[in-house]
C-alpha cells in the first residue's frame, strides 16, 4: 500500500482511534493495528518504532507520524480498535456461572504465551506511558461496563441485592488473577480463577458492593413547642 493510499485527505488530522467509514482507512488501520500488536508481543514497548511499524504494516511512516503522531499513539489507538470488538459477557444462567466463566476466559488468555504477549505488553506499556495507561484504563472501563448486563441479570434473579456495583465486583473477581499474573508471577488455571469467582460471589452476597445506605437528616426539635 502506497503512502497517497493509506493518508488521509489533505488537511484532515483525525484523532487516534477516531472511527472512520469501512473501506481502504479501515483497512489501514487495521493492518497499521495487527503490526502494533506483533511489535509490541516480540519487542516490548520500549522496542517498537514507527519503523517497525512501517515495515510490518506497508503504511509508509510519514503517513503513520502524520495520523498517529508517535508510537504512544499507535497504541492509543490499538486500545481503542480493541475496545471496538463485539465482546459480551457470558451468560451461563447464573451469576457463579457467569464470573466463572468470565475469570476462566481471562486464565486461559494469559495462559497462552502467543495469546497473552501483547496484552501483557499494554500494561507493561501503561506504566511507561501516561497516554497508554489512560488508554488501557477506558478499554477495562468498558470492559466493566459490558458487565453490568451480567450483574444486572443476576439482581433480578434475586441472586444478589439490587444495587451490587458491576465494576466493583469484576474488579474483586478478577484482582486475584491479576495479582498472580503481575506482581508474585504465578500461574493461574481454571481452579484458581473458580476461586477467585467463588470468593467475590461470596462477599456480593454479604452486599459489600452496594453502595450504604446513607441515613436521613437528624429531626430538629429545638423549636418545637413544649
Amino acid at each position: 500500500m502506497s503512502e497517497e493510499e493509506a493518508a488521509p485527505a489533505a488537511g484532515a488530522h483525525p484523532a487516534p482511534g477516531t472511527r472512520r467509514p469501512g473501506g481502504r482507512t479501515a483497512r489501514t488501520r487495521a493492518s497499521v493495528r495487527d503490526a502494533v500488536l506483533t511489535g509490541l508481543a516480540e519487542q516490548g514497548f520500549p522496542g517498537l518504532s514507527i519503523e517497525y511499524v512501517a515495515e510490518h504494516s506497508g503504511v509508509h511512516r510519514t503517513t503513520l507520524y502524520r495520523r498517529w503522531g508517535s508510537v504512544e499513539g499507535l497504541i492509543v489507538d490499538a486500545l481503542e480498535l480493541a475496545g471496538e470488538d463485539g465482546w459480551t459477557p457470558p451468560d451461563t444462567g447464573s451469576l457463579r456461572g457467569d464470573l466463572r466463566a468470565l475469570l476462566r476466559e481471562t486464565a486461559d488468555s494469559f495462559s497462552d504465551p502467543a495469546e497473552a504477549a501483547a496484552p501483557t505488553a499494554f500494561i507493561a506499556a501503561a506504566f511507561q506511558s501516561p497516554r497508554a495507561a489512560q488508554a488501557l484504563h477506558t478499554f477495562y472501563g468498558e470492559r466493566f461496563s459490558r458487565c453490568e448486563a451480567l450483574v444486572s441479570r443476576a439482581a433480578e434473579r434475586g441472586e444478589i441485592p439490587h444495587g451490587t456495583d458491576a465494576g466493583a465486583l469484576v474488579r474483586a473477581a478478577s484482582a486475584p488473577l491479576f495479582l498472580r499474573l503481575f506482581i508474585t508471577r504465578e500461574p493461574v488455571d481454571a481452579d484458581i480463577a473458580d476461586r477467585a469467582a467463588d470468593a467475590a460471589l461470596a462477599v456480593a452476597l454479604a452486599g459489600v458492593f452496594t453502595a450504604p445506605t446513607r441515613p436521613g437528616p437528624t429531626p430538629d426539635h429545638t423549636s418545637d413547642s413544649p
